[in-house]
């Protein structure tokens, strides 16, 4: 059985996190220039939705915080929504990310640990 747009409902809101959660999500955010995206079915079309924030919950749930045009009317809002459910889809991963193969919705940029810093080359440093 094939699924057609009629079958795909419109994403949950969720709530945000209270202290009866549990211990607090950890939050991963994005530069502005270099943000996941998420695409939400809303009115009936797939909406373009970059994602301002994930917060991963300790109970295991994902949430993600996006930034909407969600009547398709250039009127912007945030919402966030539990990941996965229907009304949800993947279509963009940041930079650094893209090309990994996964089908899974996009991890946050993992930073590189400090560690020694290389070399100046030598001609910058007899100048």
């Amino acid at each position: 059985m094939s699924t057609t747009t009629d079958d795909i409902p419109e994403p949950a809101v969720a709530r945000p996190w209270r202290p009866s959660d549990g211990e607090q999500p950890r939050v991963t955010t994005w530069p502005p220039g270099n943000r996941p995206a998420l695409r939400v079915w809303s009115h009936g079309a797939w909406r373009y939705a970059p994602v301002r924030a994930r917060q991963d919950w300790a109970d295991g749930r994902v949430f993600y915080q996006v930034e909407i045009d969600l009547r398709g009317d250039t009127t912007v809002v945030t919402r966030m929504y539990e990941w996965p459910q229907p009304g949800l889809r993947a279509p963009r991963a940041p930079r650094q990310q893209r090309g990994g193969g996964s089908a899974d919705m996009p991890r946050p940029m993992r930073r590189r640990a400090p560690g020694p810093q290389p070399a100046a080359s030598s001609s910058a440093a007899s100048s």
